[in-house]
């Protein structure tokens, strides 16, 4: 399918995500609570299965590169991830719809697997700037990628509703390739 492509480094590889391989986050997607603070719901076999089938779709209308997250050092699927809202005429993207399972949280995993979307994003796909949306009071995303050099662009107050009903503030981070390439000569 186009847009599919597999990227890798020694701790992390992401691989397409398929109806066939997504069996495996099973486990992972259905920890208490995982995505508390994501719109996305994951909790079931059938809920995971849903959300697939949508980033599949965004796939193939070329707005999203969902990926598998497959952790090199435990030897096992870790979660999701993508690119979306990929806006080629303004060269714009996120990288969100991101979980890994708590296992993985403060390994190292997900700035691995970040560095190789940014990289991926500013030289191979051509985009200019990437951005993050993170949940206002998930203070370990918004550390996470203000590590990476994000900037804190503004927020929108009151944007999204998550599953318990809650409507979140979400941090508009961005990262500009001129700033991602400084950083990282």
């Amino acid at each position: 399918m186009k847009g599919q492509v597999t990227l890798e480094n020694e701790r992390v590889r992401l691989s397409p995500l398929t109806m066939d391989n997504y069996k495996v986050l099973i486990p992972i997607a259905s920890q208490e609570n995982l995505v508390q603070y994501s719109p996305s719901d994951i909790a079931t076999p059938n809920s995971l299965k849903n959300y697939v089938t949508i980033a599949l779709q965004q796939l193939t209308a070329g707005t999203s590169i969902p990926f598998i997250i497959y952790d090199k050092k435990q030897g096992v699927y870790a979660g999701c991830t993508r690119y979306m809202n990929m806006n080629y005429k303004n060269k714009v993207l996120h990288i969100g719809s991101t979980w890994i399972g708590r296992e993985f949280q403060g390994t190292g995993l997900n700035t691995e697997m970040k560095k190789l979307m940014l990289e991926y994003a500013f030289t191979t796909l051509d985009f200019e700037k990437v951005e993050f949306r993170v949940d206002e009071r998930n203070t370990a995303s918004r550390k996470a990628v203000e590590k990476l050099g994000c900037v804190l662009e503004g927020i929108l107050r009151k944007d999204v509703y998550l599953l318990d009903g809650f409507k979140r503030n979400t941090c508009c981070y961005g990262l500009l390739r001129t700033e991602w390439i400084k950083k990282n000569q």
